[in-house]
């Protein structure tokens, strides 16, 4: 890696740690300069405003949060379906908790886009991969008769929002067993399909 890709990386690095801890409107180019150790004209070369940096970080943050809501059917059966469930979960809050960062940042954007529209479209699109993916993913269920076909949106809409919600609860810094819910709340899809498949 060049030193103009090393600048470039730290540069989103020490923005998405100072944006997360200071907010956007109280973390200025010349803040991330100085944290990254290069000269606020210098920052220009990589991102024309700080609006351009916050943008190409909502999007980098937008793709690995698809990705993570991507789920692999080739590798999910009707003997492993339950615990492939549980171990999405389970990354998940493992991954939130390694990264303290990434709840507050996640929540200057939902307050972004509460007064910029463009970031409420996108967020809003996140939901619907959210709500979307769990759904088809419960479809799939149903085909491998891994689940009864009975109320199986409100199902899949049930675990996209307490998957999507344990992190606003983690961010509050209340101590709950996040995978005891997680379990929980897949157990709660699966409880009545004992016996009927």
């Amino acid at each position: 890696m060049g030193n103009s890709e090393q600048t470039f990386k730290k540069i989103l690095e020490v923005a998405y740690v100072m944006f997360s801890e200071n907010g956007f409107d109280k973390t200025s180019l010349s803040m991330i300069a100085k944290e990254v150790g290069i000269s606020k004209p210098a920052i220009y070369y990589y991102f024309q405003s700080k609006d351009q940096l916050i943008e190409y970080l909502f999007e980098e943050i937008y793709k690995e949060i698809k990705l993570e809501i991507t789920f692999n059917y080739t590798d999910i059966s009707k003997d492993n379906l339950i615990q492939k469930l549980l171990e999405i979960g389970y990354m998940s809050i493992e991954q939130q908790e390694k990264d303290i960062h990434f709840n507050k940042i996640f929540n200057q954007y939902m307050l972004l886009a509460s007064r910029d529209e463009k970031y409420m479209k996108r967020l809003l699109e996140l939901q619907a991969c959210f709500l979307d993916g769990f759904y088809d993913l419960l479809k799939y269920a149903v085909q491998i008769e891994a689940i009864c076909d009975s109320n199986i949106k409100a199902k899949a809409h049930m675990l996209a929002m307490v998957y999507d919600n344990i992190g606003n609860f983690m961010l509050t810094g209340i101590e709950l067993d996040y995978k005891e819910i997680w379990q929980e709340a897949v157990d709660s899809v699966f409880r009545e399909q004992k016996g009927k498949i």
